[in-house]
Parts: C-alpha cells; sequence; structure tokens
C-alpha cells in the first residue's frame, strides 16, 4: 500500500505536538520543550509556536504557566487511546452487550453524540437503532447511551464469529494492520516512523477487541500493540537526549 492508502498524514508542527502531548502522562510539556520535539523532526521553532497559539485558539490545548496542556476534549481522546493500546478485557462467555435505542424524535446532535460514544466502546450496528458486540470489554457507558438506550445481554442463536465477520471488516482490518506493519520495518527515519506510528494508533482505535476465538487466524492486533509500544520506548529515549525535563522559557 501507498501513503495514501496506509492513511498517512503529512508530519506538521501541530501532529508532532498533539502526538506528544497524547502519548505523554500527564499531558503537559513546557513550551520549549515542545518546541525541541519539533526541532527533532525538521520543525522550526516560530512553526511551533505559531502552531501551539492556533491550537489553544482551537480548544485543542490549554496555557498555563509557560506550559501547554491537553484540553477535556483532548484528555477523553488520549484515554480512549490508552484503552485501544490496553484494553480492559473479561473472560467471555459468549454473552453480548446488546444496546436498543428506545427514544423518539432525538435531535441530530444527540444522534450524534450516540454514534460517536458507540464507536468509542466499540460497538456495532446491526440495523438502525440496534447496536451490539460480545461483553468482553470492562469499561463504563457513558450517560448519552444509557439515556437513549436500553441495555441488554444475548446470545446469538447461529454462530457468532459468522456475526461478527458481518458486523465488522476483520479481514480489511488486518489487511491494513499488515500494512502498516510494514511501512514501520521500512521507516528509515525517526520522523518517517513517527508519521507512520501515528497512523498505527488511529488503527488501534478501530480494533474491535473481540474475544481471540471469533477472530481469524494470525490476527494482528496484538503485535501491532507491541510495535507501537517499542516505537514510544524508542520516541522517548529520543526525547531525553533532546528535551531537558522542567525546562520553560
Amino acid at each position: 500500500m501507498n501513503d495514501d492508502s496506509l492513511a498517512l498524514r503529512p508530519l506538521t508542527a501541530r501532529s508532532i505536538v498533539l502526538s506528544t502531548l497524547l502519548g505523554h502522562h500527564p499531558p503537559r510539556m513546557p513550551a520549549r520543550a515542545l518546541v525541541r520535539v519539533g526541532e527533532l523532526f525538521g520543525i522550526a521553532e516560530g512553526t511551533v509556536r505559531v502552531a501551539l497559539s492556533r491550537m489553544v485558539a482551537a480548544d485543542d490545548l490549554r496555557q498555563c504557566d509557560g506550559s501547554y496542556e491537553l484540553t477535556a476534549r483532548l484528555l477523553a481522546r488520549q484515554a480512549r487511546q490508552d484503552e485501544s493500546r490496553s484494553p480492559r478485557t473479561r473472560p467471555w462467555g459468549g454473552d453480548w452487550e446488546i444496546a436498543v435505542v428506545s427514544v423518539d424524535r432525538r435531535p441530530a446532535a444527540e444522534r450524534t453524540a450516540l454514534r460517536q460514544a458507540m464507536a468509542a466502546l466499540r460497538l456495532a450496528e446491526l440495523r438502525e437503532g440496534t447496536w451490539l458486540r460480545p461483553a468482553n470489554l470492562e469499561r463504563p457507558r457513558p450517560a448519552v447511551v444509557t439515556e437513549q438506550c436500553t441495555l441488554l445481554t444475548g446470545t446469538p442463536d447461529g454462530d457468532p464469529a459468522a456475526l461478527a465477520r458481518t458486523l465488522w471488516d476483520l479481514s480489511g482490518w488486518s489487511a491494513r494492520a499488515r500494512a502498516l506493519l510494514g511501512a514501520l520495518d521500512a521507516a528509515a527515519t525517526p520522523a518517517r516512523r513517527f508519521t507512520v506510528s501515528a497512523a498505527v494508533l488511529r488503527h488501534l482505535l478501530t480494533d474491535p477487541l473481540l474475544p481471540d476465538r471469533l477472530l481469524p487466524r494470525d490476527w494482528p492486533g496484538a503485535e501491532l500493540r507491541r510495535r507501537y509500544d517499542e516505537f514510544e520506548d524508542e520516541l522517548r529515549d529520543l526525547l531525553r537526549q533532546y528535551v531537558t525535563p522542567g525546562s520553560a522559557d
């Protein structure tokens, strides 16, 4: 696959700042440290500072005492990314979560919010207003779900693996994951590895996190997570060389 088909996005000051903070715990760094991260990838100081100002204006970042931190909306994204990398699972006995929309005449904003919440919970839509997935994940349900849906637990009569294949494009997800693994192998520079790894993290957000017995043989999800963890370790080591902890303007 080429860069377009792999959903690789150009390396920009904004993407570097955002990816760095999303991967940092707590997601707060001094301005000078973020400038140095940009310089590591060939982005000029002025370009990074303009990006920081624009991200504050867009409510992506909040500035405090010379440092920048993620706002609540992006803290929620960081939590989803962390969950995609280290999902909280439980033994699966065959039950499925089922959520059925049970309120009428919802405004468009509420319908959109529900779809976003269902995607974050990794439920798939069987038909309009009916969502489900194997009950193997531990995570809270937000109010937008409990207020709009009746929640049930059930077991399909047919083959659950066949049902999973109708709900998720497992072969397509696997093919893209393997292409991303190949792109990581071929990435010869830190900038290229950064770009590919950002695409890896986006792809992990769409992993349905199904029980093993519902997945195709040789499912690459665990390998993709392992390789991303390796990249994060490499990036952390690079940052130690270029960024002095606690540095500020």
